[in-house]
């Protein structure tokens, strides 16, 4: 969170750098990875994964083969939201976009960054893709980011980012239902034998 309030600091006058802190972290992507609720965080990166597929296929079967997962280095993006990860001029261009249009520009950044390096992400093993993800270069071209950023598409099959967001966290939500439900039978199965032997 300090990266966050650093920008802020940079731009606005205490009083401001404060309610802008407050707005950002009240927004429920940012709520859910502040808060670290794994059950949406893991629906964010579904859908991120769903995206990373659409967009970049070879970087998403790559990553899958070496098992990089996107809590390596989304966790650390959104966290900061890239203040963190990319030069400060760079960042501040994300966050004007960001402002605008909402947490999927997040996602989109973030893949954005993936394309720009997908010929070197591809030939690299775990060990080299979790250091450079984690520390980006710090010469990355704002031009060529955001031409990147322009050419990812955010729509899979005519569904919105929020439409695939939502379809995992009913998903999620469905898994935990039932996961409940279990749970209740088999405390009431246990009830029954227990009354059953007090019984006997």
């Amino acid at each position: 969170m300090s990266f966050i309030a650093a920008v802020l600091l940079l731009n606005l006058d205490q009083a401001d750098a404060f309610i802008c802190f407050a707005n950002l972290l009240n927004k429920p992507c940012q709520v859910a990875f502040f808060r670290v609720d794994e059950s949406i965080m893991g629906a964010y990166f579904d859908t991120f994964e769903d995206f990373l597929k659409e967009n970049l296929p070879k970087v998403y079967h790559h990553f899958h083969e070496n098992e990089v997962i996107p809590h390596i280095y989304i966790i650390d993006w959104i966290f900061t939201l890239f203040s963190k990860s990319l030069p400060l001029d760079v960042a501040s261009r994300v966050w004007d976009v960001f402002c605008r249009d909402g947490e999927e520009f997040l996602f989109q950044t973030a893949l954005g960054i993936l394309k720009v390096y997908e010929d070197i992400l591809i030939h690299m093993d775990f060990i080299y893709l979790a250091q450079f993800l984690t520390k980006l270069p710090e010469d990355i071209c704002a031009d060529e980011l955001f031409r990147s950023i322009d050419s990812i598409q955010m729509s899979i099959d005519k569904r919105k980012f929020s439409q695939v967001l939502t379809m995992h966290k009913d998903k999620l939500k469905d898994t935990r239902d039932t996961g409940s439900l279990r749970s209740f039978k088999d405390t009431s199965s246990i009830r029954s034998l227990v009354t059953s032997q007090a019984v006997l």
